[in-house]
């Protein structure tokens, strides 16, 4: 019998009516051979890693654990549980969170993953130094389950970006985090591949492109350091491929190049500014190659492109192989998105492609996701009652098929919650009025007297809800 391997999400998650206990078990080994070093050598260390040419992974691994902290969060369920409701009186279960971040500036802010902290209510760090302190979300990014927080606090030891690009398969990394809260773990593997991607993000235009590792990572490595020997950030760890939701070999990081952008967006404009292509892309495999008969399975072939889209205004058709952005050659269609994902709207990028076997470039000014060229602007949010409401994007409008609503993108104590609203709610109707804006839904709730209705629906499920709370 064939067994199944899932990609898990590596954030650990303990309810407060349940529990997940995990046990370490460590398998002794035969000694085959004694290795005896000069005993006149006080480093032993550096002398057994010089002897037999070994990689000092000692440095790095001092260097970076400062910068990688352990997070902490808390949520609400909801239990669909008449009788849980009837003796506790809310549909609310409150669940405990763990993972990791890591510090990327000086004055606090932190990267994760976005599945670290996802309808968290309250978020607590803590620092290698012990110290625990309150965090804020500053944006979150599903497409690529990356997250930025921020901290109050100064003079903070950061990891510097180094280039995921310029990693070879074979190199040594070393993962660094929180895993089973157990503080400052380091681990070592190599790159056992990059550019892979595991279709784990089930978001509409995700971007996977993972450096995969055999680097040990367990549930509470998720939003953690994954690091070259140099002690450079080359990648945030936030899956593993398992049977069992532990490590079992297989681990996966987002490399640093991504992490930059969405970061850099996320400070800029609070939400991340992708850049499309329009065109429908495939891996070429030798089925593909035959079909439409091609000479060799190098680059990514276009299928469709996207009228007035990108694409086809710079001259590019269907059944072109891009072979080169810019100056990278892709063989990939998550190696192109990787690529891709680094541009906002309004860049201006070269494409090699081959058409009926002559090579072509084209020049292609990248577009929003409406055909435009320029950047959106900062998402709205306006607080009341414990929830924070925040405008709901264009995409986010074409994805659930609707004209109006606004997000509920945070709940903490409050009416909200005592009701039973989640995170991620969408309020279309906020007693019969039409919810457009956060701004509407603040006016609307900051001058209603009595009791309030509200409609709306959840996006994973797309069924309507509806709750009501009373004010006086």
């Amino acid at each position: 019998m064939k067994e199944k391997i899932k990609f898990w999400l590596i954030a650990l998650v303990i309810g407060t009516i349940g529990g997940v206990a995990g046990s370490l078990i460590v398998n002794p080994k035969t000694v085959t051979q004694i290795i005896e070093l000069p005993q006149n050598d006080q480093n032993t260390n550096s002398s057994f890693t010089k002897l037999y040419d070994l990689p000092d992974f000692t440095t790095a691994a001092a260097n970076a654990t400062d910068a990688v902290v352990n997070i902490k969060t808390e949520s609400y369920q909801q239990v669909d549980d008449p009788l849980y409701n009837l003796f506790f009186g809310s549909p609310n279960v409150p669940m405990q969170g763990s993972g990791s971040g890591v510090i990327i500036s000086t004055d606090g802010y932190i990267v994760t993953n976005n599945h670290v902290v996802e309808n968290a209510t309250n978020i607590k760090v803590t620092l290698n130094d012990k110290r625990e302190l309150d965090a804020e979300i500053i944006g979150t990014d599903p497409t690529t389950d990356l997250a930025l927080l921020k901290i109050s606090a100064n003079n903070l030891t950061v990891l510097e970006f180094g280039n995921s690009d310029n990693l070879k398969v074979g190199e040594w990394v070393l993962a660094i985090g929180n895993p089973y809260s157990l503080n400052s773990t380091v681990t070592a593997g190599i790159v056992s591949a990059k550019a892979r991607n595991i279709s784990i993000l089930k978001q509409t235009y995700a971007i996977e492109s993972f450096i995969q590792t055999d680097a040990a990572v367990n549930p509470g490595n998720s939003g953690g350091a994954l690091i070259n020997v140099s002690g450079y950030l080359i990648g945030i760890n936030t899956a593993i491929a398992s049977p069992t939701g532990s490590y079992t070999g297989y681990s996966f990081a987002i490399p640093v190049s991504i992490v930059k952008k969405i970061i850099a967006d996320l400070i800029e404009f609070g939400s991340v500014q992708r850049a499309f292509l329009g065109a429908r892309l495939v891996d070429i495999d030798e089925q593909i190659a035959q079909s439409y008969n091609l000479p060799n399975r190098k680059g990514v072939l276009i299928t469709s492109v996207t009228d007035k889209g990108a694409a086809q205004d710079a001259g590019l058709k269907e059944e072109d192989v891009v072979l080169k952005l810019d100056s990278i050659e892709v063989n990939e269609t998550s190696e192109l998105l990787e690529l891709l994902g680094r541009h906002r709207p309004g860049d201006i990028v070269t494409i090699t492609a081959r058409r009926d076997g002559n090579i072509k470039t084209f020049d292609v000014t990248l577009q929003n996701n409406k055909g435009g060229t320029v950047n959106n602007s900062t998402v709205a949010k306006a607080d009341v009652f414990g929830a924070t409401f925040e405008d709901l994007t264009d995409q986010e409008k074409d994805d659930y098929d609707i004209r109006n609503g606004v997000k509920v993108s945070k709940v903490m104590s409050g009416k909200f919650l005592s009701a039973g609203v989640r995170a991620g709610f969408v309020i279309q109707k906020i007693n019969d009025r039409t919810v457009k804006t956060a701004d509407d839904a603040k006016k609307i709730l900051d001058n209603v007297s009595g009791g309030v209705y509200i409609e709306g629906f959840y996006p994973d499920t797309k069924k309507k809800a509806y709750y009501a709370f009373g004010v006086q």
